[in-house]
């Protein structure tokens, strides 16, 4: 049914339906399935969501020792204290990271679009539903609006850190969950495609350097710092600021990027800040194995 954000943009408002409307009708016609499978498919994936949050939000550790707690901290400190950045904004990135904490611990998570960029569509999700008050049907729809976006990337660009870096997957972690905060916020399909760029376009060349190979470090604060990213692109989009570069296109540079980004910032933990002095002192840690003095 639609091949880009702009054929996405078009069925929506030619039909006067939300982007989830498109998906939702999408996946009816390409799986063969009823709308209430479809609603249940993804209905499924959101409990899913909740409960990684919740999990998170009571304290996790990775088996590796590198993550775990960050979640517990934030939540702590915005009840002791009045956060700088808003209690919105760093209730998101809480629940991001909680989302990933559980990731790192070998917990159940729902990839959006991938296990790495996890925490970015439910951080904000979880965190703008106490101040929207959606239905249980609207969380649903914030679901398929943000796979929609995804479903664009995938199919046009990249979403694995490995092909793209991770401004393939944070980078279209967030733009999916700014685009589907500014539908469930009453936006238009244009302003949901207007976030998705900026939030996008401002995430373009993010390396992909896991220390030790491992999806904890720096991955999971870059799913708080996406969620950030995601709300307040979100803002930008519902106030009327537009992206000078159509999303299309932003999509397009993403993946030109992630082309000619060196194979040492692609996954590979050989680069970045897995190549620092700390990074590796913390992969012979993990893996249990000496440091040669040169």
């Amino acid at each position: 049914m639609f091949r880009n954000v702009a054929e996405l943009v078009e069925l929506a408002e030619s039909e006067n339906i939300q982007i989830s409307e498109v998906m939702i009708r999408q996946e009816m016609e390409v799986k063969q399935l009823t709308r209430e499978e479809v609603f249940q498919n993804m209905e499924r994936n959101l409990d899913v969501m909740e409960k990684a949050v919740e999990d998170g939000l009571k304290g996790v550790k990775s088996h590796s020792g590198l993550t775990g707690g960050d979640a517990v901290l934030i939540q702590d400190y915005m009840k002791n204290h009045k956060p700088l950045s808003g209690n919105l904004l760093m209730d998101a990135v809480s629940k991001a990271v909680a989302t990933n904490e559980v990731n790192a611990a070998m917990g159940t998570i729902c990839a959006t679009p991938t296990a790495g960029s996890a925490g970015c569509v439910p951080g904000t999700l979880f965190a703008v539903k106490n101040q929207l008050n959606p239905t249980r049907e609207q969380m649903v729809d914030y679901l398929f609006t943000s796979g929609a976006f995804g479903f664009v990337v995938a199919n046009n660009a990249s979403i694995s850190g490995a092909a793209g870096g991770c401004q393939a997957e944070v980078g279209s972690a967030a733009g999916m969950a700014s685009a589907a905060i500014v539908e469930m916020a009453g936006g238009t399909p244009s302003q949901s495609a207007e976030a998705m760029a900026i939030t996008l376009k401002n995430m373009l060349g993010l390396i992909c350097d896991p220390v030790a190979g491992l999806v904890e470090v720096p991955c999971v604060k870059r799913n708080a710092m996406g969620a950030s990213n995601a709300i307040v692109a979100a803002d930008m989009a519902l106030a009327g600021v537009t992206s000078r570069i159509p999303c299309d296109e932003v999509i397009d540079a993403m993946y030109k990027v992630g082309q000619r980004m060196p194979s040492a910032f692609r996954e590979t933990a050989q680069g970045g800040l897995a190549a620092t002095p700390t990074g590796r002192e913390l992969e012979a840690k993990v893996y249990g194995i000496s440091l040669k003095k040169e």
